[in-house]
């Protein structure tokens, strides 16, 4: 690890920030669709440099220049292809709604992406919704017939100040906004008074990719990071009554539920969680631990395409960072992804042109390279039908 000298504010409490690892040249968008292979590797790259709050324990890219983050209509994000990813959704709304009664409500999701979610809460609730997303296409008819439910393609700002609603959910957007403080404080300013009001949150659990030197959940988008600790300290900063702080998706996710100080029940919140020395402990040596890591998959990689083609399953930013940091030798040819909106472009920076699982079958992989271990036995059933035989490797 070099020595920094540049230091930050923390964006979520306004403490120091300590700098601690750093990814250089990465692409800034990692679920951009891309037309051809001389886009893909001409595609604009920036820097990451970690650095970590010592007051609150936050974590943030201290070089992170929101300029060259891209959303718009060819943002393609949404892992609604998948029926491990459907089946998660759909528990996780059935949960919130009957937690906290989120029937006939008005519901705001800042950052809906294409709307799955935002038609789950209203199909099931019959609630009426909004939602804020700059990516959202229209032309995917998300929301059944009958359903009360509209999208607005722009970001959540002070110009949408106007909008309230008895329940304000946010899903996996607070880790791409730098000044996450104002933001969170606006999101949750639009949920009205009363009991029955309620605010979810869920991000990345930043306390894992530190646990287990996760460098393919670090990306140029992502500029904000929380654990446990820092995200409750943040929503504590607002006054707020935290009901709810777990982890989800095999510990991949947290998620954060809070109400008015006022409301009924407010007084049976969470204690909280205490992270700041182990945050320490993991941000110590987190880059040294990251290069092992990542020479370790340099040589399985080496070894795994001297035995037949590699292909990768799976085209989100996960492997957008995967090849970035491993495949310096051009070794992996293929990304695969179940997503049809995706197929036939190519990957940010490494250029890889993603297809259908049914064009693996011309490919007769030797390995496939599995992005998300949470999707393996999703992706190992799918090998199986086409009747392709490959060793399968994890992250």
């Amino acid at each position: 690890m070099r020595d920094f000298r540049e230091t930050a504010s923390c964006a979520a409490c306004g403490g120091e920030m300590s700098p601690f690892v750093e990814f250089p040249g990465v692409p800034t968008n990692s679920c951009v669709l891309l037309d051809t292979q001389e886009q893909a590797r001409s595609y604009p790259r920036g820097d990451i440099v970690l650095g970590a709050c010592r007051r609150c324990g936050f974590i943030s890219n201290i070089r992170f220049d929101e300029t060259l983050a891209q959303y718009a209509s060819r943002y393609e994000e949404t892992q609604g292809y998948s029926p491990t990813f459907r089946k998660f959704h759909r528990e996780l709304a059935t949960d919130l709604i009957g937690r906290h009664d989120i029937r006939n409500k008005d519901v705001l999701e800042i950052g809906c992406g294409k709307g799955e979610f935002l038609a789950m809460l209203c199909e099931l609730g019959r609630n009426r919704g909004i939602g804020f997303d700059p990516s959202f296409d229209e032309s995917r008819d998300i929301f059944a017939e009958g359903v009360e439910a509209r999208v607005v393609r722009d970001f959540f700002s002070e110009e949408h100040a106007d909008v309230d609603a008895d329940v304000v959910c946010c899903k996996m957007t607070l880790e791409h906004i730098p000044n996450v403080e104002k933001f969170a404080r606006l999101a949750c300013g639009a949920m009205r008074d009363g009991d029955d009001a309620v605010v979810f949150f869920q991000v990345p659990n930043a306390l894992r990719i530190l646990r287990d030197c996760a460098f393919e959940d670090i990306y140029y988008e992502h500029c904000s990071y929380f654990t446990a600790g820092s995200l409750g300290r943040l929503f504590r900063s607002f006054g707020l009554a935290i009901h709810r702080l777990t982890t989800e998706y095999a510990g991949q996710y947290l998620a954060i539920e809070a109400k008015p100080p006022e409301s009924q029940g407010a007084g049976s919140t969470i204690s909280a969680v205490d992270d700041l020395d182990e945050i320490e402990r993991l941000i110590t040596g987190f880059a040294d631990r990251c290069t092992q890591k990542i020479e370790s998959w340099q040589q399985q990689l080496n070894a795994a395409s001297e035995t037949g083609p590699v292909v990768l399953w799976g085209s989100g930013s996960k492997a957008v960072a995967f090849l970035s940091a491993v495949d310096t030798r051009e070794q992996i040819e293929r990304v695969v992804d179940i997503n049809p909106h995706k197929h036939g472009y190519y990957l940010p920076g490494s250029a890889q042109r993603i297809i259908s699982p049914d064009d693996l079958t011309g490919v007769e992989p030797g390995t496939v390279i599995i992005m998300n271990p949470v999707y393996r036995e999703e992706i190992s059933a799918a090998l199986r039908e086409r009747k392709v035989a490959a060793e399968i490797l994890s992250l």
